[in-house]
């Protein structure tokens, strides 16, 4: 029996809090620190997202999800449990089970760290493939989101998209 390994790539990448691809993403600021392309084991993307943001609930085919909240306040659905997290809160969610979360604060900024033992991570891909890039890091205008749009690119990409974003919040 054979086993086939693919190897991180050895280069090195340190970027201050202002440096990375920014994007305008579905109403609100992504940023992509790491992408996993053809030699990285994950990738990472930090958001800044106002109060009521939420993706659809989902579920990723190959890539599991590591959240940080650096600050505000977010409620993650998985499983039929709803936990809230605050800043410094690090959330956990495994491939292939349906979750959601909210933005609870006024704004909040967090990190999202996708990996996967069986391919290489594409949620950058998704962000990219979704959002438009902007020189500077800013909050966008709100604006329409195209769901059919967003499924089809997810689909793509190995996300399932099982149902629509949290209900909006007062």
């Amino acid at each position: 029996m054979s086993t086939e390994q693919t190897l991180a790539s050895q280069e090195h990448i340190v970027l201050s809090a202002k440096e990375g691809e920014h994007f305008h993403f579905l109403n609100h600021l992504a940023t992509i620190k790491v992408r996993a392309g053809d030699h990285r084991s994950m990738s990472v993307v930090e958001f800044v997202g106002p109060r009521g943001f939420g993706p659809p609930l989902h579920s990723h085919t190959e890539e599991d999800e590591l959240f940080v909240i650096f600050d505000g306040a977010i409620e993650f659905r998985t499983g039929g449990d709803a936990i809230r997290g605050e800043a410094g809160t690090c959330a956990y969610l495994p491939r292939a089970v349906p979750h959601t979360f909210q933005i609870l604060s006024e704004t909040a900024t967090f990190l999202c760290v996708t990996a996967s033992t069986t391919t290489i991570p594409r949620f950058d891909q998704m962000v990219a493939a979704l959002g438009e890039p902007v020189s500077t890091p800013s909050m966008p205008e709100p604006g329409y989101v195209d769901p059919v749009r967003v499924a089809d690119v997810n689909r793509e990409l190995g996300i399932d998209i099982l149902g629509p974003p949290p209900s909006p919040i007062d």
